[in-house]
């Protein structure tokens, strides 16, 4: 009887040690996205709150004319930058090949 009890509390005790285990994978997982994210934004602010260092490095290349970033030019993903990469060399290809004729 003591045996059989201590089979099952075994047992038992090992399903709970896993299900805990796994909890703790996920949750690594998740502290590790937050610390990727954190960091980045902490290089956001930085990069955000010093104006006068970009100004004054902007004064230094005075030989470029500076604007605005389009919002059609900002990618959300490296998929979409070689998504649209692809795009331009194919109509690239395609106009060679007219030029050609």
């Amino acid at each position: 009887m003591v045996f059989s009890f201590l089979l099952i509390g075994t047992s038992l005790l090992k399903n709970e040690t896993r299900e805990i285990e796994k909890k703790i994978i996920t949750l690594n997982k998740i502290i590790f996205i937050k610390e990727k994210d954190i960091n980045e934004t902490q290089l956001d602010l930085y990069y955000l709150t010093s104006p006068s260092i970009i100004e004054k490095k902007i004064e230094n290349l005075d030989n470029h004319n500076y604007e605005p970033m389009k919002f059609s030019n900002i990618f959300l993903s490296m998929s979409d930058f070689i998504d649209l990469k692809n795009k331009y060399v194919t109509q690239d290809r395609s106009n060679e090949k007219i030029q050609k004729k």
